[in-house]
């Protein structure tokens, strides 16, 4: 951090600094100086050292150094002298908002100049590369480069001189002013965020000061130049957020308006008020407020109509109409009717808070309140004279549609009146708050109020009317429209209708219990017909039995009775659930106090252990004490033993730091004597060089006198010597003028000589200079076109490889499927004839066993057939060559090739192996009987061989080869 012993001296440090370009370490010293507590006191060095501040965070685009500039320099200024502070401010708000308005021009010009510097040149790579990328317009880009960042800067001086000028009654002019500047900020640019922030940052300061009234310096809003600044400022808020349509802001602002009046308890000027009004009648019209929209006219018609001394019949009209239509606009029945508990208490809230801004009062029955505000507004109207001003359309609209009974010729009288309304409205010349009145916006609620009264009036007259019929009589929409009209109607229990398409016919009587008329029909015939009776048969005095009387009082006391036992369990269970309860809180209570109880234990160990250390420490302060009063008597006697005058002490009281001050004050004493004999050996100095000096006086003099007349004698002399030499060197230049006079064409003519050979000499090394820029650029451009080439041929080349490589990958996944489909397809072959095989087999099966049940049994027949198989032995496997056949067709891993003579019993181990290895039977079938295997597998190797060549083989037939089938087992032998 840098120090200074003057101001002056960091002002002159950062110009030293700003001119060899160091801004930063300027900035950084200014700031050292301002936030440094040895300049505290104001003096008009500060206010320029400020300036030059400001300059610099403008500048640089320091926003958070000009914040904690201007922080430290309100805490100076602020009891001495504010108008310094005031200037600084000013200041700074000029230069952002000047560097900003140079920005946009600046953008402006780039827009709009020609920057190229040969017309017949292509745009540079690097331009085409940079729009290609970036796809941004030159307009956006210089926005973003050259206007943003000044805009941002520009926004946060807005916000850091409201900051620091909040809640400063010396500065509210100057607050005012900067919060003028920052809405015609967001107005001009449309900066509709910003415009947010703002009016938040406004309601906030608001906030602070009534919720801090004991600050310092706090405004005073009773004060009425302080309460007119505060609502200048919410009303330009409020036409701001108008104007940029900002229909959510201007509320909050009326709100901020209101607010502020009911705090100072003041109404504001008749002018206010009307704008007031005005803005109030927008903001209602676009949220669909209709009736508060009516009330706000009617508000800003009385005030036109008391204050405006200026305000012309023709204006008078045009409000008038404005405020009669805007009260015709308002639906004659209720939106709420039907809504939730949430949306009700919403909507009453809602209604409330709009109410409040225009001092209406509310009906206390939610259920009629809209039709009975409608209602009672059409009343004040007439009430207070609106109806004598209107226009005479609006007039005889209004007559048709309250109080005119036409269902049949109602549109035909509206419709004519309508569009001459439309017509009407423009400027108003005399009441500049409401520059404009337009009433074509209330024609089309106009003409849905029409659609209604005529549907109710019809409703009136007629039960059923056709679809056609309807539609003639309400040209203003047609029938859908008509229709949704009516739905929102009905759903809101004003009209009674149903429209039913398939006959094209619309019924108004609708006798259902959702009727009006039905709905309380049914009780009123009740009580009637009770009466009746009542006086047809009177009641008795007294039953005679009251079992009679009350047939079923036996069932209501047992219900009774059970209950009360229910009751009664309920209560005990109740009584144990409060003793568990108590129970559990009894122990609960006790945790807690052992919890305590320790707590106060250790609480009382750590005390002790605390007595205990602080007596330690106590006793080890003694005992220093004690050494240091040693030492400091040992020092005592030391320094002044010798002397005859001893200083006064307090004996036992003598400290080391006593010691120290003794030995100081006689240091201050000696030093003191010393002093005051200087001072008299100085006065004796004085005296004698006075004398001296009026001794010395006449002699200086007189020197002084005799110097003067030598140095006369000496110039005079010299004055002549000089004459005479320069007469002499005049004589010899016009002598060597005259000489050289004769050699001057000689010198002209080799002047032109030397002249015409320079530039001779430029003109070829001119022409040698373009023709090696020529040569240049045309290699260049030789060079980008081979580049260009070179990078088209990698491209194809690395398209080609690619577009390769996907072939071939495709390929080889068609491969990879055919082969798949393939092998599925031969799988599913070789298990079909396995299948088969099988089938076979347990039919063989089978047969043997019911040959061998027959033999046993010694039937002749049985024995017969078994000579016969023995001496055909080649029945059992003929099937094998057949299946061996079939498979054929299906490439089988060491399978002989067709047409090649087989022997029948590698035929069979072809057939068999690949139906074992599929489908392997269970235990028992696959090994057969002990007493029928033959003695030895005498092909097991022929098997390995023809099932066990290759590996993908060994992948399909695994088992073949290292275990035998089940097939070749349950073949009988040859011979046997």
């Amino acid at each position: 951090m840098s120090t200074f012993a003057k101001p002056e001296n960091a002002l002159k440090r950062a110009e030293e600094l700003i001119n060899v370009g160091q801004k930063q370490d300027a900035l950084q010293a200014l700031h050292d100086l301002i936030t440094s507590k040895r300049y505290r006191a104001w003096q008009k060095m500060l206010e320029k050292i400020m300036f030059k501040y400001i300059e610099l965070c403008v500048d640089m685009r320091k926003g958070r150094y000009a914040k904690d500039g201007l922080i430290q320099y309100r805490i100076v200024c602020q009891q001495v002298n504010v108008n310094s502070l005031e200037e600084v401010i000013k200041h700074f708000m000029h230069l952002s908002t000047e560097r900003a308005e140079v920005a946009r021009n600046q953008a402006e010009a780039l827009e709009e100049a020609l920057d190229v510097e040969d017309l017949e040149a292509d745009k540079r790579p690097e331009d085409l590369m940079l729009s290609y990328v970036s796809g941004e317009k030159g307009k956006d880009r210089s926005d973003r480069e050259l206007v943003t960042p000044w805009f941002k800067f520009l926004w946060e001086t807005y916000r850091t001189v409201l900051e620091i000028l909040r809640n400063n009654s010396k500065l509210e002019n100057l607050y005012a002013m900067t919060a003028h500047r920052a809405f015609q900020f967001c107005k001009q640019y449309k900066r509709t965020t910003e415009f947010r922030r703002l009016c938040e940052i406004i309601r906030n300061h608001l906030a602070n000061l009534n919720k801090y009234k004991d600050q310092r310096d706090r405004p005073d809003l009773t004060a009425p130049e302080s309460l007119q600044l505060y609502l200048d400022t919410r009303f330009e808020q409020l036409k701001i957020a108008t104007e940029l349509e900002l229909w959510q802001e201007a509320f909050r602002s009326v709100e901020d308006i209101h607010g502020l009046m009911c705090m100072v308890k003041k109404t504001p000027k008749p002018s206010l008020m009307v704008v007031y009004y005005a803005k109030l009648t927008e903001i209602f019209w676009i949220s669909g407020s209709h009736l508060y929209h009516a009330y706000a006219w009617l508000k800003l018609f009385l005030l036109q109509k008391n204050f405006n001394k200026n305000l012309s019949q023709k204006d008078l009209q045009t409000i008038a109409s404005s405020v009669v239509l805007a009260a015709l606009s308002v639906p004659p029945y209720d939106h709420t009717r039907g809504a939730s508990h949430l949306e009700l208490e919403n909507e009453k809230e809602r209604n409330m808070r709009m109410a409040n801004l225009i001092n209406f009062n509310l009906d206390p029955k939610p259920e009629s309140r809209e039709v009975l505000s409608r209602s009672a507004l059409l009343l004040e109207l007439v009430s207070k004279g609106v109806m004598s001003c209107v226009l005479p359309e609006v007039k005889d609209l209004y007559h048709l549609l309250e109080h005119e009974f036409l269902p049949l010729d109602l549109s035909i009288k509206v419709q004519p009146l309508l569009n001459k309304i439309s017509k009407l409205g423009g400027k108003l010349a005399s009441a500049s708050s409401v520059p404009e009145v337009q009433l074509s916006k209330y024609v089309i609620a106009l003409e849905k109020l029409a659609t209604l009264r005529l549907l109710q009036q019809a409703s009136q007259v007629y039960q059923t009317m056709t679809i056609e019929s309807l539609s003639q009589m309400i040209p203003f929409f047609d029938f859908s429209t008509v229709e949704k009209i009516s739905v929102d109607a009905v759903k809101h229990k004003f009209l009674t209708m149903k429209v039913d398409h398939m006959n094209g016919a619309v019924s108004f009587s609708i006798l259902d219990l959702e009727s009006d008329n039905l709905r309380n029909h049914l009780t009123v015939l009740a009580e009637s017909l009770k009466k009746a009776r009542s006086m047809i048969y009177p009641p008795l005095n007294k039953a005679s039995k009251i079992g009679d009387t009350l047939p079923g009082l036996a069932e209501v006391v047992e219900k009774e009775h059970k209950k009360l036992l229910a009751r009664k369990t309920i209560i005990e269970q109740r009584k144990e659930e409060q003793e568990r309860q108590l129970l559990e809180k009894e122990r609960e209570e006790e945790l807690k106090r052992q919890q305590q109880q320790k707590t106060n234990e250790e609480a009382e160990q750590k005390r002790l252990a605390s007595e205990y250390e602080k007596r330690k420490i106590q006793r080890i302060q003694k005992e220093i004490e004690e050494r240091e009063l040693e030492e400091a008597k040992a020092l005592l006697q030391e320094k002044f033993g010798k002397k005859q005058k001893k200083p006064i002490i307090e004996g036992d009281k003598l400290t080391k730091q006593a010691l120290m001050e003794l030995a100081l004050n006689e240091q201050l004493k000696e030093k003191q004597e010393m002093e005051k004999k200087l001072q008299k050996l100085g006065k004796q100095m004085d005296y004698l060089e006075r004398a001296k000096r009026e001794e010395a006086a006449p002699l200086i003099e007189a020197a002084y006198q005799q110097r003067l007349v030598e140095e006369q004698l000496l110039h005079e002399r010299e004055q002549q010597l000089e004459v005479e030499l320069s007469r002499q060197r005049h004589d010899g230049d016009l002598q060597e003028k005259n000489r050289l006079a004769r050699v001057m064409e000689n010198k002209k003519i080799f002047q032109e000589k030397v002249m015409s050979r320079r530039q001779s000499e430029f003109e070829r090394l001119r022409q040698e200079r373009e023709e090696h820029i020529q040569q240049i650029r045309l290699a260049r451009r030789q060079e980008r076109e081979a580049k260009r080439k070179m990078i088209f041929y990698l491209r194809s080349e690395e398209e080609r490889l690619n577009r390769l490589r996907e072939e071939e990958e495709s390929r080889k996944r068609e491969e990879a499927e055919r082969k798949r489909k393939e092998e599925a397809e031969r799988k599913a072959k070789l298990d079909e004839i396995a299948e088969r095989q099988r089938q076979r087999e347990r039919e063989l099966d089978e047969k043997e066993r019911l040959r061998k049940q027959q033999i046993l049994a010694g039937d002749p027949a049985a024995r017969s057939s078994e000579t016969t198989a023995r001496l055909q032995p080649e029945a059992v496997p003929v099937a094998a060559p057949a299946a061996a056949a079939a498979a054929a067709a299906v490439p089988t891993p060491g399978a002989p090739a067709p047409g090649k003579y087989v022997p029948r019993h590698l035929r069979e181990k072809t057939v068999e192996a690949p139906i074992s290895s599929q489908a392997p039977a269970s235990e028992s079938d696959r090994w057969g009987r002990r007493e029928d295997r033959p003695p030895a597998d005498k092909w097991r190797s022929d098997d390995r061989r023809s099932f066990g060549s290759g590996p993908d083989d060994r992948r399909s037939f695994g088992s073949s080869g290292s275990r035998s089938t089940w097939s070749s087992s349950r073949v009988p032998p040859r011979g046997s």
